[in-house]
């Protein structure tokens, strides 16, 4: 929306600041840190007073986690709005990537709400039936998808770019649909399987958001694709406005987050993240740096495939709980020791995404 205020300038003033995607990531950033820290106590306090036992805890679980019962849940509420917000305000409202993104986040964070809900009012941990939710996250996903495919370049539609490889391209044809939908729907899941200790989701997916952000700012640059030898898709750049402000609002969050957690995302977050973690990708052609950037999230979601798979053929199990953070807890490290390693994880894969950039 401040981009409009470019208007004013004669092409050396302060206006002519809104110009610059930098400039006006940075003020997203700050707009949302400030609204986390603004809205944070206030929300915890609505929260605990409408949820009263807070977040129901599976008595199946790690035993650690029993100490946790009456946290208040949603706070993902906090990490949307702060996000919604600031992208909002410091992102050009002409770009259709832009709003592509923002769809698939409120979306997903709508259907993580209303699971959230179910299971506060029943006081259980089930909440919206999985196949309603697959549902929806695949309804959502498809219009994300072809949504994305409308504007990307006429050389890139139905295209699967190949990481390193720029003169490598994969025509997937009609099977895109499908391919982008399964990067989104096992975006949003694998968000929400690693979303099981405080503080665990939210850091990797600031995270391999940043690193996406990155990478979308390069490929909306001619002159930078050119250096860096990838696609270039004109009007990704104002993507990092989003992903700044998606870290302003992570930080925000995370400020309440961090063990012991005052407020737990929910579904609400962990869903509305991992779509808009998966959009991204979509939108800027890197569906596949998307599995190296947020490797953590794909393990995670592999641990209890395995788990699921192998228990059913033979009665026995990989991992003593899955997802693995939890196999982890089961073999005595600390909450803060994973979730701190688990962290470290995620900032190695990011380099190893972004070093996919150059290869020259």
């Amino acid at each position: 929306m401040l981009y409009w205020l470019t208007a004013l300038s004669d092409g050396g003033d302060f206006w002519n600041l809104f110009r610059y995607i930098t400039f006006r990531a940075g003020g997203a950033f700050l707009t949302a840190l400030i609204f986390g820290f603004l809205f944070g106590k206030p929300l915890i306090n609505v929260l605990r007073r409408k949820q009263g036992k807070g977040q129901p805890i599976r008595d199946d679980g790690p035993e650690g986690h029993l100490s946790k019962a009456g946290t208040p849940t949603m706070g993902g509420l906090l990490i949307v709005g702060a996000l919604m917000t600031s992208t909002l305000i410091w992102a050009r409202w002409d770009n259709p990537y832009v709003w592509m993104v923002l769809f698939v986040t409120l979306a997903f964070a709508a259907i993580g709400f209303a699971d959230d809900y179910a299971k506060v009012s029943k006081q259980n941990t089930k909440g919206v039936s999985s196949k309603m939710r697959l549902a929806l996250g695949i309804l959502i996903a498809v219009l994300a998808s072809l949504w994305a495919g409308l504007h990307h370049p006429a050389e890139l539609q139905n295209q699967l770019a190949l990481p390193v490889f720029k003169d490598t391209l994969i025509n997937l044809g009609l099977f895109y649909i499908p391919f982008a939908v399964i990067v989104i729907v096992g975006s949003a899941n694998a968000v929400n399987l690693t979303d099981g200790l405080d503080g665990l989701a939210i850091m990797p997916a600031m995270i391999a958001a940043s690193t996406l952000g990155v990478i979308a700012y390069a490929v909306g640059r001619v002159d930078f694709t050119e250096y860096l030898d990838v696609h270039y898709v004109p009007g990704t750049g104002e993507i990092f406005i989003f992903t700044s402000a998606l870290f302003g609002a992570g930080l925000g969050f995370l400020w309440y987050n961090a063990p012991p957690a005052a407020v737990f995302m929910g579904d609400t977050g962990s869903l509305a993240l991992g779509g808009a973690l998966g959009a991204i990708a979509v939108a800027t052609k890197h569906e596949l740096v998307l599995a190296i950037v947020g490797g953590l999230f794909v393990v995670e979601a592999l641990s209890v495939i395995i788990q699921v798979l192998y228990f059913k053929r033979t009665g026995k199990r990989v991992f003593l709980m899955a997802p693995i953070h939890h196999h982890y807890e089961k073999k005595g490290w600390a909450e803060p020791t994973i979730v701190i390693r688990f962290w470290i994880i995620s900032l190695i894969l990011a380099m190893i995404g972004l070093a996919t950039l150059k290869v020259r």
